[in-house]
């Protein structure tokens, strides 16, 4: 479903070239739990920011659903994400000023009844179903994070791109938040790719990858 051949970043400073990601041929199938692990500064952030068309790759090509990234407009890639991705970062960029229901409903692709139930069963499921009108700095750093997670499922997205979603949290609530987002994948909702620095988060994952200056190194 996700496909990445020869991919590469290059970042230039002066005369230097930094390779972020470095030759880097990847397949992601449909509703599968894929790990990327590595050292701060390996490359497994950028490889992502790759896979899911928040950037532009050096070289190589990146294809989802057979529809490679080159061939779409700035326009249509952030379409694509919209409509067929779900992000989960180690910040969880809610809007103060909103609830944690319309921070959820601020994911959605269409807003009508039927949304808005499911975005309701989303955070009930997440325990949160008796703080739906609680606005961000009412809640605790992992009660964000849940909602933030909320807000990445509401449209049903094809894939789940989470990078270091589990950072700034304790292991016990680390450990919630992936498995409510393998929950998603173990339902048939999609595939998810999980980028994080502490192998322990991901126990039920298909595959682990593993980066190091740019490369996998094992799979």
């Amino acid at each position: 479903m996700l496909n990445a051949q020869d991919l590469a970043l290059d970042y230039r400073s002066g005369g230097t070239v930094a390779h972020a990601v470095d030759t880097v041929t990847l397949s992601v199938e449909r509703g599968s739990f894929v790990g990327l692990v590595g050292p701060s500064g390996s490359g497994k952030s950028s490889l992502m920011y790759l896979l899911s068309g928040l950037k532009r790759p050096s070289r190589g090509a990146v294809s989802f659903e057979d529809r490679d990234y080159a061939s779409l407009s700035g326009a249509g890639l952030m379409r694509l994400r919209r409509e067929r991705f779900g992000f989960v970062f180690q910040q969880h960029f809610l809007v103060n000023y909103l609830s944690a229901f319309e921070n959820v409903m601020v994911g959605a692709v269409k807003r009508n009844h039927d949304v808005a139930a499911y975005a309701l069963a989303l955070l009930r499921r997440v325990g949160l179903g008796d703080k739906l009108q609680k606005r961000p700095y009412q809640l605790s750093i992992g009660e964000r994070q849940r909602v933030a997670v909320a807000r990445a499922l509401v449209h049903r997205p094809a894939v789940v791109f989470a990078d270091e979603p589990t950072a700034s949290l304790d292991q016990a609530t680390g450990h919630e938040v992936v498995n409510l987002l393998a929950d998603y994948r173990r339902s048939g909702g999609g595939s998810l790719l999980v980028v994080t620095h502490d192998p322990a988060m991901l126990t039920g994952a298909d595959r682990v990858l593993q980066m190091r200056d740019g490369r996998l190194i094992a799979a």
